[in-house]
């Protein structure tokens, strides 16, 4: 396939695009998505309904998936960038005030920054809640009937009301940005785009007006409409970027200490990891196929990429055809009208006390969960974790619906939520890591990919919930 290039408006030239050779498998197009402002141009994937593991002939770093129990990890320490850590994720909503304090309530979450009409930002509403170093943003326009952004004090001098409502009209609730921190916001985004990444936002530095501290934010695309926003911090300590206005709230909390990892669908597995691999440096850490995973009915192949660090973790997985039902990950490609974040994984300190917590909110407005494996999961796992946790942990897992699971780096506890959101989309993991009875600590410094067995069960209890939802269709 030729070579294509996306013009980016401002005084941008141009945004490389260039030697992302596809195979025969994919059909390549670009489409202007916004005839009112620069905005970059989308690039859209048909993969003619093939998986990644058909498409022998794909050009690019991985030519094919071995499966779990073939993969080698490695490390080669490639990343293209100084990467630091997970800064924040933004949600792009149609009601932001209410969408945080949802999430703020069923999550133990607590309002520490926002932007709105109080602070002079009349073309957008922004509220940031956080729990230690988990930072979630949620924004929505106001009407395009009185914004004037050249009056308007905004944080963010890139937003475009007319791009975020049509994000919100076509996703819904969703992930907009997955903030990274790293050294360099601007060395970040310059090597991203001549590793191919597709340009969004320049690199600007901000100056808050109340401290004079700065930060340098950029962006390039991610895949489908998220972006990857790149922020390096020249002094400034607030709670999220420079000229949002802090918030003295009541410090509720669940015991959420970080992101974990962010997963993500698409609709071909390679072409999306060759492609994020080519701009990053991230190197593979786990994969899956349908073999490991699926079920007699459905399937899916994933990979999941990290950091040299290892605590910035993608996971991308992609659907299989031909099977006798739909699989959930092309449900969730049909119902976000294209590749997006499906799964948040929230890494907290003690599993058993933060879904206590969120179960005691459930009845007033908090988050659901997946239904729990049934007593033969539990009985199965005694054997294999009883080393680990003690029979009273593994009674309370049993009451709680919390899913266990057994790697070399020790015991990985995991609860799914239900869908976040009205669209059965974007939903929520909580995870915490044991390494021995006695410490009970989880490890930052590990990646916590789902394992392959709560993987394989949570894809059956996907399958599960997704018969009950209309949005299944046999094929």
């Amino acid at each position: 396939m030729d070579k294509v290039a996306g013009w980016v408006g401002g005084s941008l030239a141009s945004a490389f695009f260039a030697s992302l050779e596809r195979s025969s498998c994919v059909t390549l197009s670009t489409t202007d998505t916004d005839d009112e402002e620069d905005v970059p141009l989308e690039v859209r994937v048909d993969t003619g309904h093939q998986s990644s593991a058909s498409c022998a002939d794909h050009q690019g770093y991985k030519l094919g998936l071995v499966g779990h129990d073939k993969f080698v990890r490695s490390n080669p320490m490639s990343d293209r960038f100084g990467v630091l850590g997970f800064h924040h994720v933004e949600f792009w909503c149609g009601d932001a005030s209410n969408t945080w304090r949802r999430f703020a309530w069923g999550l133990g979450m607590h309002l520490v920054a926002k932007s709105d009409h109080s602070t002079g930002n009349h073309t957008y509403c922004s509220y940031v809640i956080s729990s230690r170093e988990l930072v979630f943003a949620f924004t929505a326009p106001y009407s395009s009937k009185k914004a004037d952004q050249e009056l308007s004090q905004m944080p963010h001098p890139g937003f475009s009301s007319s791009d975020a409502r049509r994000f919100f009209s076509m996703h819904g609730l969703a992930v907009r940005a997955v903030g990274l921190l790293v050294e360099d916001a601007e060395e970040a985004f310059r090597k991203s785009v001549l590793g191919g990444a597709l340009a969004v936002f320049q690199p600007q530095e901000l100056a808050d007006e109340a401290t004079g501290a700065k930060a340098v934010i950029s962006e390039v695309k991610l895949l489908g409409d998220v972006v990857l926003r790149y922020v390096s911090l020249k002094g400034f300590s607030g709670a999220f970027l420079p000229n949002y206005t802090p918030v003295e709230s009541l410090p509720l909390t669940s015991g959420f200490v970080r992101l974990s990892y962010v997963a993500a669908n698409v609709y071909n597995l390679l072409d999306t990891v060759n492609h994020i691999v080519k701009f990053t440096g991230f190197h593979e850490v786990a994969e899956y196929t349908t073999d490991d995973v699926g079920t007699k009915d459905s399937g899916l192949n994933t990979m999941a990429l990290a950091s040299n660090n290892e605590t910035v973790v993608f996971s991308l997985s992609e659907p299989t055809y031909g099977t006798k039902r739909q699989s959930p990950i092309q449900t969730y490609l049909e119902q976000n009208e294209g590749s997006g974040i499906q799964r948040l994984a929230l890494q907290c300190d003690d599993i058993f006390g933060t879904v206590n917590d969120i179960r005691d909110r459930i009845d007033a407005g908090g988050f659901e969960f997946l239904p729990a494996p049934g007593p033969e999961y539990y009985d199965s796992m005694r054997g294999k974790v009883g080393s680990v946790l003690t029979e009273e942990q593994i009674l309370k897992c049993q009451e709680l619906g919390i899913w266990i699971d057994k790697d070399e780096h020790g015991i990985l506890l995991q609860i799914f939520t239900k869908p976040v959101g009205d669209r059965p989309t974007l939903f929520l993991e909580i995870i915490q890591r044991f390494t021995s009875i006695e410490s009970q600590s989880f490890q930052a410094d590990k990646f916590d990919v789902v394992g392959k067995d709560n993987f394989s069960a949570l894809y059956r209890c996907l399958e599960e919930y997704e018969k009950t939802l209309d949005a299944t269709r046999q094929i």
